[in-house]
């Protein structure tokens, strides 16, 4: 038996096998870091989308909260008067207010009291009130656009941390499938490095073939056999 063929044949096909399995490694790594990429790309088109479609509500949100803000006098008395007298001339308002007098003035007429004191006060006081009610009315619904507006800044923000959270995620799993493939790849040539130590062991088991290491007193194969850890 030739020790030194054994041993070479032994090293190289372990080098070998550690580089067929260092490429299959490096290609899974890949696949894995691809995979990584793919689910980030998805998790941000997916927040786009999400964005994109609550924009309108959001956008709508901005201009009512000014609106309310202008009704109630925080951005001064001179929008506040601006958003007053756009509600007293709004059409809807003129014409509500003349079907409401023109039906106080025909029950006043029916009854006799047309020039009576309740009528003319109850007239008086119908236009500032319908004002009023328009006032409360037109805040209210701008208070629904500037709830639905906060609610849907707040479902863009929340899928914006959750995407976030997600594509860290990601990248720690794409980090962590490439830095195995460098790892796998340098295997191979790591276990060559030490395949030296390897021979002057065997070496000294066997004294027939000692490159690396001491002189040894066997010089029979069963040395050989017993430096690989075989029976005779």
């Amino acid at each position: 038996m030739n020790p030194f063929g054994l041993i070479a044949g032994m090293a190289a096909s372990s080098l070998l096998g550690g580089l067929v399995q260092s490429s299959a490694t490096q290609r899974a790594a890949g696949q894995q870091a691809q995979s990584a990429e793919s689910g980030i790309a998805e998790q941000r088109r997916q927040f786009d989308t999400l964005q994109q479609l609550l924009r309108p509500y959001v956008e709508a949100g901005t201009p009512a909260l000014r609106g309310q803000q202008s009704l109630i006098g925080l951005r001064g008395p001179a929008e506040q008067q601006a958003a007053i007298s756009q509600i007293e001339s709004s059409p809807l308002l003129q014409a509500l207010t003349r079907q409401g007098e023109q039906a106080m003035m025909q029950n006043a007429s029916a009854t006799g009291g047309l020039r009576g004191g309740n009528f003319q006060g109850a007239l008086a006081q119908f236009r500032p009130m319908m004002l009023q009610n328009a006032i409360d009315q037109q805040y209210a619904r701008l208070g629904g656009l500037t709830t639905l507006g906060q609610q849907s800044a707040a479902g863009v923000g929340t899928a914006g941390m959750e995407t976030g959270s997600n594509v860290a995620q990601l990248l720690a799993a794409q980090g962590a499938a490439r830095a195995g493939g460098t790892l796998g790849g340098a295997a191979p040539f790591v276990q060559a490095l030490q395949m030296p130590a390897v021979f002057g062991g065997i070496g000294i088991a066997t004294g027939k073939w000692n490159p690396f290491g001491g002189a040894s007193t066997q010089s029979t194969p069963v040395g050989l056999a017993a430096g690989l850890g075989m029976r005779k």
